[in-house]
């Protein structure tokens, strides 16, 4: 199995996002993302703006939003 990356560069952690039905909606200090799931609702996503996105960032990320391990390797790695 796949380790997460370590200091993810930010580019490829949205485009990996992205890939995973969330849009980026706001970029400042923090970037704002939402998800609109099948139900209709709206999931918010906000992460820190910096160049690189550490890896225990990243499995917080994917442990809040049910995103489990492998589909987000995947998506990272295409």
């Amino acid at each position: 199995m796949s380790k997460f990356p370590v200091d993810a560069p930010k580019i490829k952690v949205i485009k990996t996002l992205e890939r995973l039905g969330f849009k980026l909606v706001r970029e400042n200090e923090h970037m704002a993302m939402v998800r609109e799931n099948s139900d209709g609702t709206l999931t918010p996503l906000t992460l820190p703006n910096h160049k690189r996105i550490k890896s225990s960032t990243l499995r917080t990320i994917c442990t809040q939003y049910n995103i489990s391990r492998d589909d987000f390797l995947t998506a990272y790695n295409k």
